[in-house]
Formats: structure tokens, C-alpha cells, sequence
């Protein structure tokens, strides 16, 4: 059996499972915190919402990508943070009770700019008719998408709410559970496309590793210009520096069922880890400096 072929089943189950994970963390408070730290949380949403994608259009056009990479760089720039943003906060002196209101703000806000950004992102690179078109998304593919994200963080949060015992001995399993289903998903998609990996590196890895960069930079460096505690800086940075890569796949794969728009996705999956750690051991140098 080709594992590409039923790749997006299988993810569908995970992202599932992935969201049911960043559910069991949240609760209606993460959303009212949001009057504490009014400021800081409206620069990260302009930022994520805003600059990344300005920033990844640029990068695009500075690259020259052809078309399918693209749209997959475009839908990984409108991918939310998650709960690897939140352990890398957590790890490097960030504010993660910041983190975790920006991801519940930013998982809602997804339903609706990931879809636009997504169809943006087709009508520029690959309208229908053109060379290399993609597949538009369609109502029912944005209700997939809706579906995947808000139903199983709803049935976490409601989960946190009724059985917090449970949810809090849940919290552990489902944050390794998301580590490696990010790490295995990478794999699969190396091992099993390995040859078109590589073929693509040279042209979509140095677009893929810059953008990288510059989500973790400008989120740190534009908070602390705009007068942001190290903390609050260090938790945007990582909130929209570390971007959601599986529902980034689930989009290319299940919903437009495309690997080369998959491919930054699955590049980024593993070049964020370093370059998380890099930028963490150089705020960990930052402080010893100080």
C-alpha cells in the first residue's frame, strides 16, 4: 500500500487528536485575558495575521518559488501557533499564559483567515485554468477545515471544564503525542518523497529557513521596539515564529490533496526545531550577557 495514499486519513485522525491536545489547555479565561494584555496581544494578531503573510509574499517573489510552493508557503504563514510554540515559551523565558491566550485567540481566528489566505494564495499563484493550477477550496473544504480544528478544541476545553482531573493527567501524553506526530508526519513525508525532497531543497529551503527567521525575529524584535517586556516579546516570537505545520499538511493534503504544497510544510516541520533552539540559545546567551 502506497503510505501516501492514505497519509491524509491518518492525518486527519492526528490533527484531530492534536487539537483535542491544545483543548484540554484552554479555557474561557484564555480568551478574557485578553483585557490584561490588550496591547501586546493586538501587535501579535496584526503580526500573524498581517506582516507574516506580507513577509512570506515577499519571500515568495525574492525566491522566484513556482506556483505549488507557493500556495504551501502562503498556508503555512496563515497557520496558527500551537503547543510546540507554547513548550518553546515555556523553555526560553517566554510568558505561556501569554502564549496560550494568543493560540486559543489565534486557533478561532484560523477558521476564518487560513481559508482566505489559502484562496488568496491560489487566485495569485495558480488561478484555475493556469499552468500547475491547484484545486480552489471549495465551502465543504473550508467546513473540513472548521470542522478539524474547532470541534476537537471545543470537546478539550469542555473537557477542562467538567473533568479537570482528567484533563490535566491528559496534558503530558497529548504534548509528546503532538511532538511526535509533527516529527513522524515530517518523516514520512522525507522518507517517503525523498527524491522530490530533494530535489526541491535547493529552491524551497532557504525560502523555507528565512521565513523561519523572520517570524521568530520580527515577533521579538518589533515587540520589544514597541515597548513589550522580554517575556511578552519572547512569548510572541514564539506564538507566531513557530507556525502549526500539521494543519498546514492537513490543507495540502487532505483538503487540496497536493504533496508539492505540502512540501514547505513538511521542510518547515523539521527546520523550525533548530531554528527554534538556535534563537532560544541566543536569548539564553542575551541574559547571561546581561
Amino acid at each position: 500500500m502506497d503510505i501516501m495514499s492514505i497519509l491524509p486519513d491518518v492525518l486527519l485522525v492526528a490533527l484531530a487528536l492534536v487539537m483535542l491536545g491544545l483543548g484540554l489547555e484552554l479555557t474561557l479565561r484564555d480568551f478574557a485575558r485578553v483585557t490584561q494584555h490588550k496591547g501586546a496581544v493586538i501587535l501579535a494578531l496584526v503580526l500573524q495575521v498581517i506582516l507574516l503573510p506580507i513577509a512570506c509574499l515577499l519571500i515568495v517573489y525574492g525566491f522566484a518559488l513556482p506556483a505549488a510552493f507557493a500556495v504551501g508557503m502562503m498556508i503555512l504563514a496563515a497557520s496558527p501557533g500551537g503547543v510546540t510554540a507554547n513548550l518553546f515559551s515555556h523553555l526560553y523565558g517566554g510568558k505561556v499564559a501569554m502564549n496560550i491566550s494568543l493560540t486559543a485567540i489565534n486557533t478561532v481566528l484560523a477558521i476564518v483567515t487560513l481559508p482566505l489566505i489559502s484562496n488568496i494564495a491560489i487566485a495569485i499563484f495558480a488561478p484555475e485554468g493556469s499552468d500547475g493550477a491547484v484545486v480552489p477550496l471549495q465551502f465543504g473544504k473550508v467546513a473540513q477545515v472548521i470542522a478539524v480544528v474547532l470541534v476537537p478544541v471545543s470537546i478539550g476545553m469542555a473537557i477542562r471544564r467538567f473533568a479537570p482531573a482528567l484533563a490535566t493527567r491528559a496534558q503530558k501524553p497529548f504534548k509528546v503525542f503532538s511532538a511526535l506526530v509533527l516529527a513522524g508526519f515530517a518523516l514520512i513525508a522525507i522518507v517517503s518523497e525523498r527524491q522530490a525532497l530533494a530535489d526541491s531543497f535547493a529552491t524551497l529551503g532557504p525560502a523555507v529557513i528565512v521565513f523561519n527567521l523572520v517570524s521568530l525575529l520580527a515577533g521579538y524584535h518589533i515587540s520589544r521596539m514597541r515597548g513589550l517586556d522580554e517575556g511578552s516579546a519572547r512569548a510572541i516570537s514564539f506564538e507566531i515564529g513557530i507556525h502549526n505545520s500539521t494543519l498546514a499538511l492537513y490543507i495540502a493534503l487532505s483538503v487540496l490533496g497536493n504533496f508539492q504544497i505540502a512540501l514547505p510544510a513538511a521542510l518547515y516541520s523539521v527546520s523550525m526545531y533548530v531554528t527554534a533552539v538556535l534563537f532560544g540559545l541566543w536569548l539564553t546567551r542575551k541574559d547571561k550577557a546581561q
